[in-house]
């Protein structure tokens, strides 16, 4: 790839002033060789598995850090659902597996690794529902496991049963991490459509089609775009497409190129570059500011969900003519504890939640780090789920769920995360019971733009 020296100084610009950053380097790893009975040998496979690959991730991803001045701020890794890989042994409770991954990421030095998940978007084995019904107690005894799980696909429709499942195991996730604001639910996303080659966590995971080991890099830039819609001078709307659409080329040019200088490096595939706008509780690095910056009083007012659309959809094309290796979830994210604009929003009462999953019908994801009232119940949490994906099944688009019903919280506290994961301000939920549709069960059938072939 041929950089220009205008480029070199234009990144270093982006980089210093307007907070550039490589999110992730995320190396995937098949476990479909470690499968055992024993459910001790079948840990022992994972960790050498996982130890084989990613024993030098850090070490490497930092050298191409210094290499390039490109601030690469986690290195991460993903691997087979486990509730496939584990459905052979002879254990009920998947609780081990959890905690040999996170062992296998601290001694790699990693800062998360995903990959306890299931999919379940038509019905659930046996495996399936072991690992399910682990991941309160996993999340609660570990530090860097993510777990996700996808419920939904345009093809299949919606498994009901497991989003009301979900409901309940978010609750209890909660409940296990009260002592520290319900973080396991922060580690823990519910999934439509999820793709296989995502290197974002809590939903990163090593897809059955996916090769032996691959790299797979997530990069950043909402502080970049930002700055650059606010340098325009009294633009249209269509002079801000444009804009945006040669600031997301730039920014991927650069998570090509360290892709492909860390694949190189491991000698293993280069697989995909997500290019999410993925913000930080740092001002400015906010998803939020720029569509104020397009003329929003602020965000969450009628014209929120038009903007957004605007945005992901330039970012997108921007993007894809940067690189032939596009996937995972690339556009906007808009994570509410993530986004100091986002957080702001909340509290002057201009984004409400079904503000928010309006929105979510033309972003990336979903509803992204959400924290509700501790005693919304479990079939509240379902139904928000069942509503997002609905969303991602209609649209045939990735849709997620990551909400925290933070114990003893109410409207209008604040939780602390810290680093990335922020601060999130807890916000209402309707009143009115969805319990009886949620208890119903069975599968939303799959709508009818779901017959393609």
């Amino acid at each position: 790839m041929l950089i220009h020296p205008e480029e070199i100084l234009e990144t270093i610009k982006m980089v210093s002033s307007e907070n550039l950053d490589i999110r992730t380097v995320t190396m995937g790893i098949s476990l479909r060789g470690c499968s055992h009975p024993d459910i001790d040998t079948f840990n022992e496979n994972v960790y050498n598995r996982i130890m084989y690959y990613a024993k030098d991730l850090v070490k490497v991803t930092n050298e191409i850090q210094n290499l390039y001045g490109i601030p690469i701020i986690n290195k991460r890794i993903s691997v087979t659902p486990i509730a496939i890989v584990a459905e052979s042994c002879d254990a009920t409770d998947f609780t081990s597996v959890a905690q040999t991954l996170d062992r296998a990421a601290e001694d790699a030095g990693v800062d998360f690794i995903g990959g306890f998940s299931a999919l379940v978007q038509k019905g659930m084995t046996p495996g399936d529902l072991n690992l399910i019904n682990s991941i309160p107690r996993a999340l609660a005894t570990t530090n860097k496991v993510c777990s996700s799980v996808n419920v939904a696909t345009t093809k299949a429709g919606i498994n009901m049963d497991a989003v009301s499942l979900m409901g309940k195991i978010v609750k209890e996730t909660a409940e296990l991490t009260k002592d520290n604001a319900g973080i396991g639910c922060a580690k823990l996303v519910v999934f439509a459509n999820a793709p296989e080659d995502n290197p974002f966590m809590a939903g990163a995971f090593h897809g059955v089609g996916e090769p032996d080991c691959v790299i797979n890099v997530g990069v950043s830039g909402p502080g970049v775009v930002n700055s650059a819609v606010r340098a325009l001078k009294d633009p249209t709307l269509g002079d801000i497409s444009e804009c945006i659409k040669k600031t997301a080329f730039k920014i991927t040019r650069m998570g090509e190129m360290v892709g492909r200088e860390a694949a190189s490096r491991f000698n293993v595939q280069f697989g995909v570059l997500d290019l999410s706008l993925a913000p930080t509780p740092a001002i400015g690095d906010s998803v939020a500011a720029i569509l104020e910056a397009m003329g929003l009083e602020s965000c969450g007012t009628h014209g929120t969900t038009a903007a957004l659309a605007l945005l992901n959809d330039a970012v997108k094309k921007g993007g894809s003519m940067a690189s032939s290796s596009v996937g995972g979830l690339s556009g906007a994210f808009i994570p509410v504890s993530e986004d100091e604009g986002m957080i702001r929003a909340v509290q002057r009462g201009s984004l409400s939640l079904d503000k928010l999953e309006a929105m979510t019908s033309v972003c990336s994801v979903g509803l992204d780090m959400i924290a509700v009232p501790g005693d919304t119940s479990s079939s509240t949490i379902s139904a928000i789920i069942a509503d997002e994906m609905a969303i991602g099944m209609i649209n045939r688009k990735t849709t997620a769920v990551r909400v925290i019903p933070a114990p003893g919280t109410k409207v209008g506290d604040m939780i602390e995360f810290g680093g990335l994961l922020g601060s999130a301000p807890v916000m209402p939920v309707h009143n009115f019971s969805s319990e009886q549709f949620i208890s119903r069960g069975g599968r939303i059938p799959a709508p009818i733009q779901s017959l393609t072939n």
